[in-house]
């Protein structure tokens, strides 16, 4: 049997909003057609903010051993159980970003290497942990943008957002891009030879660095002027339309 060649090798999978429907599930069309792939020798990667135990149990239910990029690429997984990079946010920053939070009254989020932590359940020293990622959720439009200001000035982060309604910030440099490169050397293939597909400002630079980005019918405005191509939304299997119509095509 002759090997079949496919322009693009790896397919980088944002979750929510992506992957999963507003149900936080994966269609069974979207099972099928993922298992396709990965029968045809493609590599699909989950590229999430999500930690890696809250991403883990969908690879798991996927079959997939392939790396995996979580918490926005603050870490790059070899297979699902091993820890390839990891990119921590100095302490002093979260200490500032926690201040900001308490100063505006926002919900705020953060995960350590250990353990996800937020307004309800904060430790009493930040010296103990290894800090990932820093999140905040306001519904108001003009705090969030007095947040984003502050943090700009602070300098030495990469702040994105995964809904409408927060920001998400991990060290300067670091993404889903940044993981998935790093993914891409694992594995031997270039940029040119991704799928990259998401629905929000975390997916963004991974959008633009690959060789064809995808957004989701649901996605942001912005990741959609940015996208190669819009497909259907996350409750109408656009995973599916992806690999059957742009993947798995001589």
């Amino acid at each position: 049997m002759g090997e079949k060649h496919y322009k693009y090798k790896l397919l980088a999978l944002d979750m929510d909003g992506t992957l999963l429907n507003d149900n936080h599930e994966i269609t069974l069309d979207t099972i099928n057609w993922i298992n396709k792939a990965i029968q045809e020798g493609i590599h699909v990667c989950l590229s999430t903010g999500r930690a890696a135990m809250h991403a883990l149990p969908y690879g798991q239910q996927l079959g997939l051993e392939t790396p995996m990029v979580t918490v926005n690429g603050s870490e790059v997984w070899k297979s699902p159980h091993e820890l390839w990079r990891r990119y921590l946010l100095d302490r002093e920053l979260i200490r500032k970003m926690h201040q900001i939070a308490v100063e505006t009254d926002s919900w705020f989020w953060a995960y350590s290497t250990e353990e996800l932590y937020n307004r309800d359940r904060w430790p009493d020293t930040l010296d103990t942990q290894e800090w990932l990622k820093f999140g905040y959720n306001t519904e108001n439009d003009e705090i969030r943008q007095q947040i984003l200001l502050k943090l700009q000035d602070m300098g030495g982060l990469e702040i994105s957002n995964s809904s409408m309604t927060n920001l998400e910030i991990n060290p300067a440099g670091i993404s889903k891009a940044s993981g998935i490169a790093e993914v891409c050397d694992l594995l031997g293939i270039t940029m040119e030879q991704v799928v990259a597909v998401g629905d929000s400002l975390n997916d963004l630079a991974v959008i633009q660095a690959a060789g064809l980005g995808v957004a989701m019918g649901n996605a942001q405005d912005t990741v959609k002027e940015a996208a190669d191509l819009v497909v259907a939304s996350n409750n109408e299997d656009g995973i599916a339309e992806v690999i059957r119509d742009y993947i798995l095509v001589e």
